[in-house]
């Protein structure tokens, strides 16, 4: 496998599906929910040596007036150990190049576990839009080079993850919005 220029990390299987779909011929690399993974998954990026590294895949809105399929593009990755800077300006553009609306950008918290209840006010109380579990780890493979995180809403403040059915249809609208959104990521790598 070689990166090229691009190489796309997904959390999940589904997810990785939706980028291959989108992005034939970019190397994507799926790495495992959470944060052992994401770490995990830091030097097989570092062996790899791409150009620029992205992170695609699904969160948890903390503000609501997000929904499910809405893009999150993440200006920052706060994490445990602090916040990293994401390449977020051009990704923003390629999105709006291809057509791509309702499009968020903004500070993405990354927790060690999945978000329920009122956990998500206190968590977006510092601004963050989002929740999910590996682009702060994630974040070192880029060895500071370009770093993008894509992510697409597939469950909110009101349509939590107890929900199996809203679970199911949201999830469908943010795997299709996935797939739509994906070849901006090609775009921004340029």
């Amino acid at each position: 496998m070689s990166a090229g220029r691009l190489l796309v990390v997904t959390p999940l299987r589904f997810e990785q599906v939706a980028v291959r779909r989108a992005l034939p011929g970019v190397a994507i690399l799926r790495c495992g929910m959470g944060a052992a993974r994401a770490r995990a998954a830091v030097p097989v990026v570092a062996r790899l040596r791409p150009a620029a590294v992205a992170v695609a895949g699904v969160c948890g809105a903390l503000d609501g007036d997000l929904r499910a399929g809405d893009v999150v593009v993440a200006s920052e990755v706060r994490g445990p150990e602090g916040a990293t800077s994401c390449s977020s300006e051009r990704l923003v553009a390629a999105l709006a190049a291809i057509g791509v609306r309702r499009v968020h950008v903004g500070p993405v918290r990354c927790i060690d576990h999945l978000v329920h209840g009122s956990e998500r006010a206190v968590l977006a109380a510092d601004g963050a839009l989002a929740v999910e579990m590996e682009s702060a780890w994630l974040a070192p493979a880029a060895a500071g080079g370009p770093f993008a995180v894509l992510r697409i809403v597939v469950d909110t403040p009101q349509r939590g993850l107890t929900r199996p059915l809203a679970l199911a249809s949201d999830g469908i609208v943010a795997w299709r919005a996935l797939r739509r959104a994906a070849p901006a990521l090609a775009i921004w790598a340029g």
